[in-house]
């Protein structure tokens, strides 16, 4: 079993764990960051690498990739360690308050402190029924790159934010868009499905992809209107964009108080009911609160300098500006 001692210990390498791990090295603290996934972002780097990102201060629009590696960047300076494709499986409590994190292939992490930025944990996406077949031939749930489907058709299947941003993205670049949606109403934000209805994408409303079909890969799809109405579009690609379910996994096992099944409970101090326990992002819980990229940012900067202080007592709440720490030019 291998064993690494840190001062903070990160669970969740999303945007508002990296921004922690940056704010924890700004403090001084030693971390080691622990994600389920292959690489650092989150469902960003997952799902939405080219999204387009519009409410994060200072950015009027930035993509998803562009996004995490900045912030990637950002805490590079301080050497975090990464454990990545590792689940954090349990948590003990030791004397003298120090907290003992083991991963499912037996990593042991001894830390002084811990953040829980797990967003809404461990996603498993929302299969469409009718392309099950067809996972890896056509139809796929996300979209790493748009650039993979100039010039193709593509077939769209959602009415959330994610299903309406990958048509309009893709609208420019794609031979033809068609977008089907089960029901009449979106679930997306109101100036998108504005946009939508403006551009050229195809919208099918009503109607559910009921056939995929082709020979090795996908060439069209069958759309089954609610009237009974059966329409043929052609598809080089059909991304299934129908949401997902999430679960918390061994982390509701540890006896942090969780509410509604998904939200750690916290303080002002982003600290749970487990002293040196905090959580930040979109899996803290709290009256008020805005589930926001810019709002986790806040919550990690929160919970770090509180842990800095718990850490150490001489330390002071404030760390001052980080512009105060930078070199003067000339």
């Amino acid at each position: 079993m291998t064993s690494i001692d840190c001062d903070l210990a990160i669970i969740g390498a999303g945007p508002v764990g990296l921004f922690a791990a940056y704010y924890a090295g700004f403090r001084g603290l030693r971390t080691v960051v622990i994600d389920s996934l292959p690489e650092p972002g989150g469902q960003i780097s997952a799902m939405y690498p080219e999204k387009p990102i519009f409410d994060v201060a200072g950015f009027p629009s930035v993509k998803g990739r562009d996004l995490v590696a900045g912030l990637v960047e950002q805490a590079a300076r301080f050497d975090p360690v990464y454990l990545l494709e590792r689940n954090a499986k349990t948590l003990e409590v030791v004397a003298g308050g120090s907290l003992v994190i083991t991963t499912d292939d037996g990593v042991e992490v001894s830390a002084k402190a811990l953040v829980i930025s797990a967003g809404i944990g461990t996603f498993t996406p929302r299969p469409l029924a009718a392309g099950m077949d067809w996972l890896g031939r056509g139809v796929s749930y996300f979209v790493p790159e748009l650039d993979v489907h100039r010039d193709q058709d593509v077939v769209v299947v959602g009415g959330g934010d994610s299903a309406c941003d990958w048509a309009l993205s893709l609208e420019p670049l794609a031979r033809s868009v068609t977008l089907v949606h089960r029901r009449a109403a979106f679930r997306a934000h109101a100036h998108t499905v504005g946009q939508l209805t403006s551009s050229t994408v195809d919208v099918v409303t009503d109607a559910e992809v009921t056939a995929v079909r082709g020979a090795r890969r996908v060439e069209e799809v069958e759309i089954t209107k609610s009237d009974g109405t059966n329409l043929v579009r052609p598809a080089d690609a059909v991304i299934a964009a129908l949401g997902f379910t999430a679960n918390l996994g061994p982390i509701r096992n540890w006896g942090i108080e969780i509410t509604d099944n998904r939200y750690i409970t916290v303080d002002s101090a982003m600290e749970t009911n487990i002293p040196g326990v905090y959580a930040a992002g979109d899996v803290s819980g709290y009256r008020g609160k805005v589930r926001l990229i810019a709002v986790g940012f806040g919550e990690a900067a929160t919970a770090v300098n509180n842990a800095a202080v718990r850490i150490n007592p001489e330390e002071s709440l404030f760390p001052g500006h980080s512009t105060d720490s930078a070199p003067v030019a000339g």
